[in-house]
């Protein structure tokens, strides 16, 4: 009996050794390029006066959302009012200055058919009346001047979005106007949908102009290619957008290109100056062969499967590697669907060696938790 279980022992003991193996995975998937890019608003606006007066009340909250229309400043609107009763009133005169020129115009009109008037008078006559019709124009002009301008004292939300803290006080002379001197008052940015803008290499850029040109592909250029996004606190993609634009020229100093996609923001989550992550699709939808990247070995420039022949002979073949895709290493070439791969043991296997298979299985990595 102790022979026998000292025979036993020295088996095991020189028995190749236990390594895992799996075929590898084929699974459909589409490649994705990952991009770190910002949040920015679709719309942003400074809010400045366009009248200059003294700051008579403020209507909102600093940080609140508001809607387009919602009143926010009021210019003391009194000198405003004042100026427009004063155009007001200089167009009633000019308008009544108007009626005397044509009353004198047809009384000249009446006394030159009997010649008791001078051709020249006439002639008067008729040039007053178009002079005073332009001032009747002049004062109408500066009437709706007035009534802009008394409307500029109330000054609303041109858009709708979050608005900034107020950059002055109740009493403080506001500059208004078209200058650059003009005071700030407050910013609103836009917030539902929000820009997502990046920066992708010329390398990246060309690989996407070739694939659209044999048609593998969607051109960027035409708008609608779903992409993903994400916050750097979260694990999956639940961002959901599209690429709506790529600018026309690559920085000839960074060699980039700047694009630009799209998100809908309905929770507000969002926020422009967010940093975040992106993934474009690489490639159309296709069978991917799927291995675990620690199953990939290097030999000096290559890359290397170890795979486990019939006679338990492990086999090196030389692969061409793609993306890591959902948690695994994307093989291009070198593998067939039938080779088992080791996954698990590489230490003790050797090209050329043998070694005891035992089965295992190629499955996509479970996301932390939490």
């Amino acid at each position: 009996m102790a022979g026998s279980s000292g025979n036993a022992a020295e088996t095991a003991q020189n028995a190749p050794p236990p390594v895992t193996v799996s075929q590898p995975l084929r699974k459909e998937i589409v490649e994705w390029d990952e991009f770190t890019g910002q949040f920015q608003a679709v719309d942003f606006v400074e809010i400045r006066a366009r009248v200059s007066g003294y700051l008579d009340s403020i209507a909102f909250q600093d940080g609140q959302l508001v809607k387009q229309g919602d009143p926010l400043f009021v210019i003391d609107p009194r000198p405003f009012e004042a100026a427009l009763a004063s155009a007001q009133a200089e167009q009633q005169q000019a308008e009544a200055k108007l009626d005397l020129s044509n009353r004198q115009l047809a009384r000249a009109s009446e006394l030159r058919r009997s010649d008791n008037v001078a051709a020249s008078v006439f002639d008067e006559r008729q040039q007053q009346v178009r002079v005073d019709a332009a001032g009747v124009e002049v004062a109408k002009a500066a009437v709706r001047t007035a009534e802009l301008n008394l409307n500029f004292t109330r000054i609303t939300a041109p858009i709708a979005g979050r608005i900034s803290r107020r950059e002055v006080s109740v009493g403080n002379l506001i500059v208004g106007g078209d200058t650059s001197t003009t005071t700030l008052l407050t910013t609103i940015v836009s917030l539902d949908p929000i820009y997502f803008t990046f920066d992708m290499s010329e390398s990246d850029y060309l690989a996407y102009q070739r694939a659209a040109a044999r048609g593998a592909l969607k051109s960027q250029r035409d708008g609608g290619i779903e992409v993903e996004g994400r916050l750097f606190d979260e694990q999956s993609w639940p961002l959901k957008g599209t690429l709506n634009f790529i600018d026309n020229q690559v920085s000839p100093g960074a060699g980039t290109i700047r694009a630009r996609a799209v998100f809908p923001n309905p929770s507000l989550l969002l926020t422009p100056g967010q940093f975040g992550r992106l993934r474009l699709p690489g490639s159309d939808r296709y069978t991917a062969t799927l291995i675990p990247d620690q199953a990939v070995v290097s030999d000096q420039a290559n890359k290397i499967v170890l795979t486990v022949g019939n006679d338990g002979t492990v086999v090196p073949k030389p692969v061409r590697l793609g993306p890591i895709e959902d948690g695994l290493r994307v093989v291009r070439s070198g593998l067939e669907e039938t080779d088992k791969v080791i996954i698990n043991g590489l230490v003790r296997a050797r090209p050329g060696a043998k070694v005891t298979p035992q089965d295992g299985r190629i499955e996509p990595p479970k996301p932390p938790a939490g």
